[in-house]
């Protein structure tokens, strides 16, 4: 893939995690208190069927069952399980487990794509797991076990969604392989929802405008970026634009909700950008020239 074109898909696929990142200050701001599965429903759901009427496809063969693994992994229990971390975690801790998404799509890369990690993609990682950690946290920090493990276990299923999207590859245009995962995803947690919270919330106008955001943009246009990048991307390059969404949900909080950003948040902020970005690049090799050697034998 010309460089030209792998810059430009990368600029493309990252407005995903960029629109992911309002979730927290839409969340905050619009949405019923105490519905997490219910948003997660209203968020997937009809995001989906608008994918599938647009398309018009649906899966085939074994691409039935992979779009119900794949739309589980990848929302019907990401979502969820965000939503747990979101609740019984500060923020910052929340963001932090997610910030190690780079690492463990570098593990699971090597045994299912056989791609090996490099030290340079590696060092960047850990590098995006503090700036993450700098930017986020704040002085007092307390660790509900459950929303940690909903953290890491939701992070995980990301991550292995994303290894086995690259493993399979994508059958379909990116809006109808968008739309399977999405309506398989939203009718997972459908069930689950209605047993553990009941009947659908009471939407008020700010209510309707949360999740028409979370939807139509929050799902429907940033996954199906986020589907076409990782189809032609290096997984590897992949795995770290989802760091961006935190970074967002940071600055949002700063300009919109009126949180308070320090100067090691700062400092944080742009040591992850810029792991980020240097995750993309290739490290070039430089070429020892032999002792005595001339241009014209060189050449």
């Amino acid at each position: 893939m010309p460089s030209s074109t792998a810059r430009a898909l990368t600029i493309s696929t990252v407005l995903a995690p960029v629109v992911w990142g309002t979730t927290y200050a839409t969340t905050t701001l619009f949405l019923p208190d105490g519905h997490p599965l219910w948003s997660g429903v209203l968020r997937a759901l009809p995001a989906g069927l608008i994918a599938l009427a647009l398309s018009r496809s649906l899966p085939r063969g074994a691409w039935w069952w992979r779009s119900l693994v794949l739309g589980t992994l990848n929302i019907g229990a990401f979502f969820p399980l965000l939503f747990v971390a979101a609740y019984l975690l500060p923020g910052g801790i929340a963001a932090v487990l997610g910030a190690t998404s780079p690492l463990i799509i570098a593990a699971l890369a090597l045994p299912l794509l056989g791609e090996r990690p490099t030290w340079w993609r590696l060092g960047w990682g850990v590098l995006a797991v503090v700036g993450v950690a700098l930017a986020v946290l704040g002085p007092a920090v307390a660790l509900n076990p459950v929303g940690v493990l909903a953290g890491v276990v939701g992070t995980t299923s990301m991550a292995l969604g994303t290894v086995l999207s690259k493993r399979w590859g994508r059958p379909a245009g990116p809006v109808a392989y968008a739309g399977w995962q999405l309506t398989a995803g939203g009718l997972v947690i459908l069930p689950v929802a209605l047993w553990l919270e009941g009947p659908p919330p009471e939407l008020d106008a700010a209510a309707v405008g949360g999740y028409l955001w979370l939807g139509l943009v929050g799902a429907l246009v940033a996954y199906v970026l986020w589907f076409r990048g990782v189809g032609r991307l290096p997984v590897g390059a992949v795995a770290f634009l989802p760091l961006v969404s935190p970074l967002v949900a940071t600055v949002l909080g700063w300009a919109v909700l009126d949180e308070s950003l320090t100067a090691v948040q700062a400092s944080g902020l742009a040591l992850a950008l810029v792991a980020v970005t240097c995750a993309q690049q290739v490290p070039v090799r430089l070429t020892r020239v032999p002792a005595g050697a001339t241009l014209e034998k060189i050449a």
